[in-house]
């Protein structure tokens, strides 16, 4: 025995270095194929012959695929279950079409064993260029009578249909390899079913770990990440004959491969030909800790960080233990259905469609909630594009389970409820309008009191400057301003500095201390008694930036703290004088680095990414994080301050805006920003949201990226503006082409893609279709995180000369700061 197994042990590892390609991709019947020989595809992608996985310890001798001059990475086994052990086996193709694989002994170990007899058939074995291993008719038709795609293992490959074959009962997907080094049937197994409403499955055994689906008409419930994505494009197809989920390469230079782990993960790999020297695990599917089937159990919702919640009208079935150790027990109804008693739907957005769908027939959102109705067992109901052929009434029989918030693509759904949980959310709502009818007063009581304040302020202090107030050793008086928020015990103080102070600190407002200039007047560098370095906004009398901007930017950043916000350090309202004290930015603003050639050379790509990391971190306290919900409305550049490390603070709220918790837009008549940064929605109309600043930071991201302008960008071969050059770049594969030049570090290729994706992501053309600040944060800070593809920017195809060559009533313009005013004087 032990001599037998040396022998067999010196075969493989002779076997291994001495295999030899028989040059071609095809072999016909009686041709000699053994140990030692391979079919290679014409593309030289793909290898056909024995391989022993592994270190070859076992002995065992497997039929598959793998990648022609790569790393062993085996994509199919033919005998996965059923190995060579007393080497060499033989493979055969007989001449009805048949191929066999043979031991030393003779005996069939494997076959295809399923074509039929035809006199006229010439058979040939094909190795394509696909990686489809084919047995096909050598004639004029070229019919393919078997493919190793209809058996795949445990990899998807470009062009594999993951699916069924109706017509023949057919279903192709994917298993695991039991381990590492053992090819046969594991545990795991990854799925499109069932036909009648299809929906990707990944389980273990029988149960169920993860599931997307069904199909919506365009990606599948819960993940766009199979559908949408740069490096390939995904089709489902629906017919009488297949039903199957299928991906398509688009970049020719980067093989992939979609593999289910012996320890059950779901991976997407890539490798680019010619520059990669491992596989790059770009996407891992089932990382997220919502998509774990049944997380929140029955009719339990899963939101970011895994946490649950219970749908409106549910609680909690076990509330000691909701929260804390497990959700699987879910949500039960605070009030029971009373079939055919009055009970409804309740529609909700942005979810993942639950588990177990059932399609009845295409009728309209109407009839389909009355059919729903009709059936005490209907829970919940969704016109639904399962085939791609239209809408078609999909309802849910017995309790929901599986569902998780999904706002950047999630679907409608209606749930049912009872009569007495409607007349609860009727009341509720009522409530809600009366209360916001209320805070409207108070707020605008509590302005008028605010402006009052201001005014009371201006005139006390031209009082106290005759009468000698002392300073403390910073120069600031012994006041403060100081404002309390209705109904709260918490408020802030602002100190107030002397003019004499600030006339000292900054040489009389010298032209030498001057920084910066803009609508709202000058900014002066200034230096206080004790060396405190400050920046001083002076407010010109007639400036645009009024009371309103400055009663806004006094509130908003003596409130806000975040270092990435600029911090304010007091005023001084005294005379005709208005002024903000700031720290002092010694790199000033982000337009003096990356549009001077001299000094934009100092920012590296490291840096560049350190600041675009740090103004998403400072949107997103602004947006989410900070007790008032602030949408900056001027995002651009020039409001990127840098301090001494070339940390950003997002600086000038003159003209930003306070929203409520529960408040998604807004709009005004006056418009007030910068052409170039203004979201489309914004510039056009009025309408403002957080994902107008999503807008402007997007296109920040891009001119960072490429130290150009947006709307003064110019090429010589086109018209378009930087973001419309770079939405045409990204189309023809070549993002990388829009980088400054004068960044030259290969190694961080695919994070400068990932910033020029995610910022092509927030200057789509519609708020809906931007991520929220958070999701962007997210983008940015982890790798794994799937990108959907990005839809056409908007604004894309203006330049600054066409815009300036536009006539818009009312226009004024300051320094690229622009305020237009909708619908007349």
């Amino acid at each position: 025995m032990r001599t037998l197994y040396i022998l067999t042990s010196l075969w493989i590892l002779v076997s291994q270095n001495l295999q030899t390609s028989m040059c071609i991709d095809t072999l016909k019947p009686n041709q000699n194929f053994t140990e030692g020989l391979t079919l290679i595809s014409s593309n030289q992608r793909f290898e056909f012959g024995f391989f022993t996985p592994g270190n070859g310890s076992s002995g065992s001798r497997y039929l598959g695929i793998w990648y022609h001059n790569l790393p062993l990475t085996v994509v199919w086994v033919a005998n996965r279950n059923n190995p060579v052990r007393d080497l060499p086996g033989k493979v055969v193709l007989l001449e009805n079409g048949v191929l066999i694989l043979y031991n030393h002994s003779l005996a069939t170990v494997w076959s295809t064993n399923n074509l039929p007899i035809k006199s006229t058939f010439s058979p040939v074995l094909q190795l394509s260029n696909s990686g489809n291993l084919v047995i096909r008719d050598d004639g004029r038709n070229n019919t393919i009578f078997w493919e190793s795609f209809d058996f795949p293992t445990d990899t998807v490959l470009s062009d594999l249909k993951l699916g069924w074959k109706l017509d023949v009962g057919l279903q192709r997907l994917i298993r695991s390899w039991k381990s590492i080094e053992d090819p046969s049937d594991g545990e795991y197994t990854f799925s499109l079913d069932p036909p009648e409403a299809p929906q990707l499955v990944l389980r273990s055994g029988s149960r169920k770990l993860f599931r997307w689906g069904p199909f919506d008409g365009t990606s599948f419930s819960g993940s766009t990440t199979l559908t949408i994505n740069p490096l390939f494009q995904s089709t489902y197809v629906s017919n009488s004959v297949e039903l199957y989920y299928q991906y398509e390469m688009l970049d020719e230079s980067v093989l992939s491969r979609l593999v289910v782990s012996p320890l059950g993960s779901l991976q997407y790999f890539t490798w680019r030909v010619n520059i990669s020297k491992e596989w790059n695990l770009l996407v891992s599917f089932n990382t997220d800790p919502c998509d774990s089937y049944g997380k929140c159990g029955y009719y339990g919702i899963c939101y970011s960080l895994s946490s649950c919640k219970c749908l409106s009208g549910f609680t909690p079935t076990s509330p000691l233990d909701w929260g804390l150790f497990s959700y699987s027990g879910g949500c039960k109804r605070k009030h029971e259905l009373e079939c055919g008693h009055g009970d409804g739907f309740v529609k909700y957005d942005g979810l993942k469609f639950p588990d177990n769908p059932t399609v009845w027939s295409n009728y309209t959102d109407h009839e389909c909630g009355t059919k729903c109705l009709e059936n005490c067992s209907c829970m919940a109901y969704a016109n639904v594009n399962v085939y791609r052929n239209g809408s078609l009434c999909v309802v849910w029989i017995g309790d929901l389970i599986d569902m998780k918030i999904f706002p950047n693509g999630g679907e409608k759904i209606y749930i049912r409820m009872a009569r007495s949980e409607l007349q609860s959310i009727a009341d509720a709502k009522r409530k809600r309008v009366t209360v916001k009818v209320v805070s409207i007063v108070t707020v605008l009581g509590s302005l008028l009191l605010f402006s009052g304040a201001v005014w009371y302020l201006s005139w006390i202090t031209r009082v106290k400057r005759k009468d000698g107030i002392t300073q403390n050793s910073k120069g600031q008086r012994s006041g403060s301003f100081q404002y309390m928020e209705d109904n709260q015990d918490e408020g802030f103080q602002l100190p107030i500095y002397d003019l004499d102070t600030i006339l000292l600190a900054c040489n009389n407002f010298s032209e030498r201390n001057k920084i910066g200039q803009g609508g709202f007047g000058s900014v002066y560098k200034g230096q206080l008694s004790n060396g405190q370095e400050i920046a001083v906004k002076r407010l010109l009398e007639k400036s645009i930036q009024g009371v309103e901007e400055l009663k806004n930017e006094l509130i908003l950043i003596a409130k806000l703290q975040h270092r990435n916000l600029v911090k304010l350090l007091g005023c001084c309202i005294e005379g005709e004088e208005t002024m903000l004290v700031y720290e002092y930015l010694p790199n000033k603003s982000l337009n003096n680095f990356i549009y001077d050639k001299p000094t934009r050379k100092q920012l590296i790509w490291r840096k560049r990414y350190h600041i675009i990391k740090g103004i998403a971190r400072g949107l997103l306290y602004l947006h989410q994080d900070s007790r008032l919900r602030i949408i900056h409305r001027d995002l651009k550049t020039s409001n990127i301050l840098l301090d001494s490390e070339l940390n950003p603070k997002i600086s000038d709220f003159g003209i930003a805006r306070i929203f409520g918790s529960d408040q998604k837009q807004d709009m005004t008549k006056r418009i007030i920003g910068t052409y170039g940064y203004m979201s489309p929605e914004y510039a056009m109309s009025g309408h403002y949201s957080v994902k107008s600043d999503v807008y402007s930071f997007g296109v920040i991201v891009l001119e960072i990226i490429s130290s150009q302008k947006n709307w003064s960008f110019d090429h010589p071969d086109h018209d378009l503006n930087l973001l419309g050059h770079a939405w045409m770049l990204w189309n023809k594969r070549q993002p990388l082409d829009i980088l400054d030049p004068t960044i030259q570090d290969p190694s961080c290729g695919d994070q400068i893609i990932r910033c020029i994706h995610v910022a092509l992501l927030c200057v789509q053309q519609y708020p809906e279709d931007r991520p929220k600040m958070s999701t962007v944060y997210a983008m940015l800070s982890y790798e794994d995180i799937e990108l959907p593809e990005p839809k056409e920017p908007g604004f894309c195809r203006e330049t600054y000369k066409k815009k300036c060559d536009t006539s818009v009533s009312d226009l004024t313009s300051v320094n690229e700061v622009t305020m237009t005013t909708l619908g007349g004087r």
